[in-house]
């Protein structure tokens, strides 16, 4: 998808609003520090509202890539918060299973061949980090919008809530965005199963998102009717984190 003249989305929030200190400290390590923190909470409201406003839209897709473009494996980072602290990556609970409910009419627990039994979505696309890099890959995954299909949203359903076994990383979505054509709950990447170092059994995937928003680790999808914060997003970094 070539880019049109003017200024772009993400020239704009690399501007004087994400080019503030949410887009400058990394989300994949430092969380700005007491004295920067009510700062990235004021820069948040204002790209929160910038894009829910203004460019968030469903007809937008993310610019797919030839195979050949992805990046080599060692030069594409991987991040977890148990590996930050204890030096290994998370393993499933016992009994891993999706479980996906709360303002809904029919709750289910998916596991991870019921998932792939649904038909499924293949890109390849640029990842984008808060931190400035980017890097290409391929995935494969069931769209958020068929299991929201699936469980039926209650009127009062505003947004989702996704959790980790990650440390109990979380994210918070509003459903636009996690109806998007390209989010998806990944569980293969270049063509193999998705790796513990990526998010194994299931991660939260979109091209439209920054990385800190695509929860690994996948454990629960809530539908909810109040606005869930997470895990990087309480510190004060934007809650929509489009790209």
């Amino acid at each position: 998808m070539a880019e049109t003249g003017g200024v772009n989305r993400r020239d704009f929030l690399r501007l004087g609003l994400a080019a503030g200190p949410a887009s400058l400290i990394a989300a994949c390590g430092w969380d700005g520090g007491a004295l920067l923190q009510p700062r990235l909470r004021m820069v948040s409201r204002i790209n929160d509202w910038v894009g829910e406003h203004i460019f968030q839209s469903n007809r937008r897709l993310a610019r797919e890539y030839p195979v050949s473009a992805r990046t080599p494996e060692q030069a594409f980072p991987a991040y977890s918060i148990t590996f930050n602290r204890e030096r290994h990556y998370p393993d499933p609970p016992a009994g891993w299973a999706l479980e996906v409910g709360g303002l809904v009419r029919k709750p289910v627990r998916l596991t991870l061949p019921m998932l792939q039994a649904i038909p499924s979505v293949t890109y390849t696309v640029k990842h984008h980090c808060v931190e400035g890099w980017t890097a290409i890959a391929t995935w494969t995954g069931v769209p958020v919008s068929a299991v929201l299909a699936m469980v039926e949203p209650l009127p009062t359903a505003r947004y989702l809530r996704f959790d980790s076994f990650d440390s109990k990383y979380s994210n918070g979505w509003d459903l636009t965005s996690a109806a998007h054509p390209q989010t998806i709950l990944a569980y293969a990447r270049n063509d193999q199963p998705l790796p513990r170092t990526r998010g194994a059994p299931l991660r939260l995937y979109s091209p439209v998102k920054l990385g800190y928003k695509l929860t690994k680790y996948l454990s629960a999808m809530t539908l909810t009717a109040e606005r869930h914060g997470g895990y990087w997003e309480d510190q004060g970094y934007p809650w929509l984190g489009g790209v």
